[in-house]
């Protein structure tokens, strides 16, 4: 089985009561939206958390968000082939993974395309005190590349799409925070989702980011919540 959530942040206390609701196997994936948390703080701290899900009866499937270092940062990180894409992961937690940006996955027949990054709208503030901000969280030029050449290659296609922000077009700017000034906020990744959008073909995008919930159109928008991944009959309007 293949399950979707949100954010966590490094606060994994509700993957924690999946497992013990749902007993699943480390053939069962969760796929987070993005921030993870597991690459953010460096060192022990970091080591302590991957520890601590390495002992989950699960498999993380994380795409990369904007609050966590890259995978392909980290000199103890390679690359390997699962679900017919490459991932980012590490010898000592093998059931902890990342997508690798414009990469394809098939999820138990649903052809899957992941898109990471995002802006920190907290940028100067975390720079101000001392927190972690990369200047990579969003996708380069090199990246977005990689994405287009991908599209191209399977004619712009495919059933869902995960990514950590969204397309502009679907800003829920009802949880905008109030003191950020928004004409300061970089939305260049948002608007080159636009043009994603606009020629994919697909079926479903799933996205975190913006902690909240809600379905607009064909996109949904996940926080908290954990729900089954849909099949491929469901993506095709079949009854179950």
């Amino acid at each position: 089985m293949f399950y979707i959530t949100g954010d966590t942040h490094g606060e994994f206390s509700r993957v924690e009561r999946f497992c013990e609701n749902v007993n699943p196997t480390r053939e069962d994936v969760l796929i987070i939206l993005g921030d993870a948390g597991i690459n953010y703080y460096g060192g022990r701290r970091d080591m302590n958390a991957k520890r601590r899900l390495a002992q989950l009866p699960l498999t993380l499937f994380s795409i990369h968000g904007n609050h966590e270092r890259r995978p392909s940062t980290i000199p103890s990180y390679h690359t390997e082939r699962w679900n017919d894409g490459e991932v980012y992961v590490e010898d000592e937690y093998p059931n902890l993974l990342f997508a690798v940006d414009g990469s394809f996955y098939t999820f138990e027949g649903v052809q899957t395309f992941v898109i990471g990054g995002a802006y920190s709208v907290d940028k100067y503030y975390r720079l101000a005190n001392n927190w972690h901000w990369w200047p990579d969280e969003q996708p380069d030029e090199a990246t977005r590349r990689r994405v287009e050449q991908q599209l191209n290659a399977h004619e712009w296609q495919t059933d869902i799409v995960l990514t950590h922000t969204c397309p502009f077009r679907y800003e829920p700017t009802e949880v905008f925070l109030s003191f950020i000034d928004q004409s300061k906020v970089d939305k260049s990744t948002e608007e080159w989702l636009d043009t994603i959008e606009h020629r994919l073909q697909y079926k479903q995008w799933y996205c975190g980011h913006y902690h909240t919930e809600k379905t607009i159109d064909r996109l949904t928008f996940m926080f908290e919540s954990i729900r089954a991944f849909p099949t491929i009959g469901e993506l095709n309007g079949e009854k179950t």
